[in-house]
């Protein structure tokens, strides 16, 4: 079971080698934290042979390639409430959640406003329903149904989306923008720097890069773009 469950101590150490310094100061300040990053990463990997949820295929892998980037993640949301551009207890939808990343990693560190996983795949729904409940996250919820459904009973009260993969940026700001509150900010984590060229009405307001030792180049990306009246600043 090495290969799949990790002590919270055996996980610690591995995240130390990836994530910065910054990360790493959140995870330490989390109650939960590292015990509930064991407890997922375990429960991944033993949903993993039966769900193929994710490519990794150990919980080391796992750490480094997944966990890694939800905690800076977390990392880069600070930093734009900070700047003004995110408000004190955002409305984040986060679609096409698939697993879970970033947004369980995430909520264990960044537990601010309401964070909606919207996965239309039952089962991926029903694991992420169950981790959830599982490690008690703060106000995390979960919707079984496709991103249109969601579209239609939230209506105007997404002020955040997050993107890891659920469709290329180009395609999702479209699909987002009549959807969500103003001023609007769509984060993107990439394997590469921001576009310069962005269709109006949005513009890139942020961006972070940060080592990772397992992407091709060596590095990684967070892209925050707004839409909005003045792009305006958020209290």
């Amino acid at each position: 079971m090495a290969d799949i469950e990790p002590s919270p101590q055996a996980l610690q150490d591995e995240l130390a080698s990836v994530i910065g310094a910054e990360a790493g100061r959140l995870l330490s300040e989390s109650a939960n934290g590292i015990a509930g990053l064991a407890a997922y990463v375990a429960a991944l990997m033993r949903w993993n042979k039966r769900m193929n949820l994710v490519g990794a295929r150990t919980w080391r892998e796992a750490a480094r390639d997944l966990l890694a980037d939800s905690l800076e993640l977390a990392v880069f949301l600070r930093a734009l409430r900070q700047d003004g551009l995110l408000p004190a207890a955002p409305v984040v939808w986060d679609l096409g959640a698939g697993a879970g990343l970033p947004g369980i990693p995430l909520r264990l560190v960044w537990p601010d406003g309401d964070y909606h996983l919207v996965e239309a795949r039952q089962k991926r729904s029903i694991f992420l329903a169950d981790m959830c409940a599982r490690l008690e996250l703060p106000r995390t919820f979960v919707h079984g149904e496709r991103a249109e459904t969601f579209f239609a009973a939230h209506e105007g009260q997404g002020q955040v989306v997050v993107s890891r993969a659920f469709m290329p940026w180009k395609a999702l700001l479209p699909f987002v923008e009549a959807h969500l509150a103003r001023p609007a900010l769509a984060v993107f984590l990439a394997n590469e720097p921001a576009p310069e060229d962005v269709p109006a009405p949005w513009r890139v307001v942020a961006v972070r890069d940060y080592a990772a030792p397992q992407a091709a180049s060596g590095r990684r990306w967070f892209w925050a773009m707004q839409a909005g009246a003045g792009q305006e600043r958020l209290s």
